[in-house]
């Protein structure tokens, strides 16, 4: 981090040459008005902080505040984990701990930081946008390194809701193409876990015909039964359960159990063909660094790999990253017959290239779309 200097800067040192000869003309009130110069002087090269306004700013050293963003369906978790840390925080360093938080679409997200969203941590649905904030410059290259299990400190799957009895009889990926059936998804320019659908859909497609030009048709059977792209996987939630739109919804399974636990009435399955959907968490360098925040940021990335958060976690639907943990709350979730890493379909650089950049698969199935 930058330091203010402290040094007399040449035009300082003149201008005190030019005060102490003024001491020979004039005696004691000139030594005075020296003394009230000097202070000035000094003052005005004391590296005090001063706020766009001219106030100086006067933080205790008691507080500290830290910026957290991230995608929608975390908030839950969230609301539960950060009042322990900040509890934990104070008894272990006697400083009162504030947090503001953010919560979006993880692509959206990602644009806010870069447009001015001064984050100390996020925690967002997939890398490829961790990624973008390394090209910015916000983040420093090898952050994966930085946190345990590659920076990866959530995980889920993709399921598929339906409404409660399932009428429709959708039990696959493959019924999400039947004419007459109407599905949900967020919009995969906004929201991180459109994109893990889509890739879980895709990653289906290829698995049972081997063939890419048969999986996009699939794709786009399936996106005729779109009518909605909601801009996060939370919204998509809403508009199925608080709403009642459409017959499906893809989502993580994470929101599902959530969902369940707050009393919604729907069946949901996880297909056995899937993928592995890792979120990772970084520290924002660039802010972090100008906010002085960088060890209670990184204290708190580490504490969210504790078994005790891994636990809260895993309460509100979230597969642990924590092995020990995972094994202990296997029977929790469905075990999964073929499960996809993101290496699988080529790597985040070749994924947002091949389907998500302007005018790139996802696009020219919107087109196709339009002009059904």
């Amino acid at each position: 981090m930058k330091q203010h200097h402290r040094y007399i800067t040449k035009p300082v040192h003149s201008y005190i040459v030019k005060l102490w000869q003024a001491i020979k003309h004039r005696g004691f009130i000139s030594l005075f008005l020296v003394g009230i110069s000097l202070s000035l002087v000094m003052t005005a090269c004391s590296g005090v902080n001063v706020d766009k306004t001219g106030d100086t700013k006067a933080t205790s050293v008691g507080d500290v505040k830290l910026t957290f963003v991230s995608y929608s369906v975390t908030k839950d978790a969230y609301e539960q984990i950060i009042p322990k840390f900040v509890d934990k925080w104070k008894k272990e360093h006697n400083q009162n701990l504030t947090f503001t938080q953010s919560y979006d679409g993880s692509g959206s997200q990602t644009l806010n930081v870069i447009d001015g969203l001064e984050a100390d941590v996020v925690h967002l649905s997939l890398a490829l946008d961790v990624e973008k904030l390394v090209e910015k410059g916000f983040i420093q290259p090898a952050w994966e390194k930085e946190a345990p299990n590659n920076a990866i400190v959530t995980q889920s799957v993709v399921a598929i809701a339906t409404r409660e009895g399932n009428p429709k009889n959708i039990k696959t990926w493959s019924d999400l193409a039947r004419p007459g059936v109407s599905v949900i998804t967020a919009n995969p320019k906004t929201s991180g876990g459109a994109r893990w659908n889509f890739l879980s859909l895709w990653g289906f497609a290829t698995k049972t015909s081997n063939n890419e030009s048969q999986a996009l048709d699939f794709i786009s059977k399936v996106y005729k039964n779109v009518p909605l792209q909601p801009k996060t996987a939370h919204n998509a939630s809403e508009l199925f359960f608080k709403q009642r739109q459409s017959d499906a919804l893809l989502n993580y399974e994470n929101e599902m159990i959530l969902s369940k636990q707050k009393g919604e009435k729907f069946s949901y399955v996880v297909p056995d063909v899937n993928i592995s959907i890792e979120n990772p968490i970084a520290v924002v360098d660039k802010n972090v660094e100008q906010h002085a925040t960088r060890k209670v940021a990184e204290a708190f990335v580490q504490y969210l790999y504790t078994p005790e958060v891994q636990r809260e976690f895993a309460k509100i639907g979230f597969r642990p990253v924590d092995t020990a943990i995972a094994k202990q709350l296997s029977s929790d979730f469905p075990q999964i017959k073929t499960l996809l890493k993101v290496e699988d379909l080529g790597g985040w650089n070749s994924i947002g290239q091949k389907f998500f950049s302007e005018g790139a698969i996802f696009d020219k199935i919107q087109a196709q779309k339009s002009l059904s």
